[in-house]
């Protein structure tokens, strides 16, 4: 499933817009992470020059594209979300434009379930990529589409959570 995913990201032009709901995503490699986290270990690197992902949104963000996400979270935050908060700093470094909503900021924030990107939203040709998880977070499957009502819809939800996010660096410094 990796290069068919890896594929979709090379088909935007302009946006890509990363919407996260979960309060825990799970693979092998962030399950390793967590637990060097929660032993007081130190974290691999987390950059362009060491992370495939991050160089893409480098690379592209460089080239004129714009990357951006909104992670919704309850609180208190989880041990999972405290360190995901710090490998999002990696992610801003890399250009993108990383958010949190708190999910009880406002009852349709908290509403929010649908994981998604959205890609080229304010062009003739967006497009989107729902993702579904199982219950530890595991992506199972995803799938794009054009559809005119699935990419409204998923506007609309990107729209509200960003209406209620802040910036990482701020959400971090309320935090401390």
């Amino acid at each position: 499933m990796s290069d068919e995913f890896d594929a979709v990201f090379d088909r935007f032009t302009s946006t890509a817009f990363r919407l996260e709901t979960l309060d825990r995503y799970g693979s092998e490699e962030e399950d390793a992470e967590l637990a060097l986290y929660l032993a007081g270990q130190p974290l691999p690197e987390y950059s362009p020059r060491t992370d495939p992902w991050l160089k893409r949104v480098a690379a592209t963000t460089v080239a004129g594209k714009r990357w951006q996400r909104v992670h919704v979270v309850s609180r208190p935050l989880s041990d999972y979300l405290r360190l995901e908060l710090l490998g999002y700093e990696g992610n801003v470094a890399a250009g993108e434009d990383v958010r949190i909503a708190d999910r009880e900021a406002d009852p349709a924030v908290g509403g929010l379930r649908r994981d998604f990107w959205i890609f080229d939203a304010e062009t003739p040709r967006p497009f989107v990529m729902l993702l579904r998880y199982d219950a530890e977070g595991r992506l199972l499957s995803f799938d794009t589409t054009a559809d005119h009502q699935v990419v409204e819809q998923c506007r609309g939800e990107r729209d509200l959570a960003l209406a209620w996010s802040v910036p990482l660096a701020e959400y971090a410094a309320r935090q401390a």
